[in-house]
């Protein structure tokens, strides 16, 4: 892998999740709380899903893509169950249960464990010192994730399940979607995923439209969580995990509660502190130390590449 694709799939991963950092609040826009409540975590995810498969078949007619093969839509159904179907609906019925800040503190192991299933699906390896800086990055992000909580309880209840239930399935979906950018493009897997699941999100979303007078912020929070959570962003995230190292770049996703935070000043009206911004740059810090920890010695390139062909993509 050169060193100038490696870079570049680093800044779309952190593209990527800056499109996935708005998600938390305005998914918490969206769904409302169990005091006030607005669309329902079901309607939300399966209209998110529907509203990116109906786009994915525009694109997909429109750049005339092949149909994927048969050994490619098994990544492609888990990619679908993951990232689709079972992230949004976990997060969706957590975040009326629990606060934003509170999900941060589960929600910030996803870059740990995704890298351990790019380790386990995909046979990726790393240095011991990629390790010890990807447990450190996670260590500050829930130590700062736990602060920003506050008073809430951090007790192992019903939300704190969903939430933990929400990063194995995006990990494995995000992990899935990276096996086969190479061959489909990172644009045509998220579209293929999308549009294989529009036989159950379309009537989903449809039979389960609400009644009710939905709140205007609450109809842009969809539009947001449809078009950018769950298609334009990953453009970017699928294609920088195969570009950059899908165990690699995972630990980018350490920048996303700072960016959801920063996301919620003008969302939320919450404030920007120091201790912030004094978090955030620890955590840069941590994922530069791991992307330089994780690339192979000089004098091993060559021999990696007799190894494994998989430990090379």
């Amino acid at each position: 892998m050169k060193i100038k694709d490696e870079t570049l799939g680093m800044w779309l991963g952190v593209l990527g999740v800056a499109f996935f950092a708005v998600t938390l609040p305005m998914t918490r826009l969206a769904t409302g709380t169990q005091e006030a409540p607005q669309l329902s975590p079901w309607f939300l995810t399966l209209g998110r899903a529907a509203l990116a498969g109906l786009l994915s078949v525009i694109f997909l007619l429109a750049t005339r893509s092949p149909r994927p093969q048969r050994h490619q839509w098994k990544p492609l159904g888990m990619a679908m169950l993951g990232n689709a179907i079972g992230f949004p609906l976990l997060l969706a019925f957590a975040l009326r249960i629990v606060s934003a800040s509170h999900a941060a503190v589960i929600t910030a192991l996803l870059p740990l464990v995704t890298a351990a299933c790019a380790a386990w699906v995909l046979h990726q390896r790393a240095r011991l010192g990629f390790w010890l800086c990807a447990l450190a990055g996670s260590a500050l992000v829930i130590v700062f994730s736990v602060l920003r909580a506050g008073e809430q309880p951090l007790g192992f209840a019903w939300g704190d399940l969903l939430l933990v239930g929400a990063v194995f399935a995006a990990s494995l979906g995000y992990i899935y979607g990276a096996q086969v950018t190479p061959a489909l493009g990172a644009e045509r897997v998220i579209c293929w995923v999308c549009v294989m699941a529009l036989p159950i999100t379309l009537p989903g979303a449809l039979w389960l439209w609400p009644e009710q007078p939905i709140a205007t912020s609450s109809w842009l929070g969809f539009v947001y969580v449809g078009v950018f959570s769950m298609w334009v962003g990953f453009f970017a995230w699928y294609r920088g995990l195969a570009m950059g190292g899908a165990l690699r770049v995972s630990q980018t996703q350490l920048l996303q509660p700072f960016l959801s935070i920063l996301a919620a000043v003008p969302l939320l009206g919450e404030p920007l502190d120091l201790v912030t911004l004094g978090f955030a740059a620890a955590v840069v810090a941590t994922v530069v130390a791991g992307k330089k920890l994780s690339q192979a010695r000089p004098a091993a390139a060559s021999s990696q590449r007799l190894v494994h062909p998989k430990e090379t993509t």
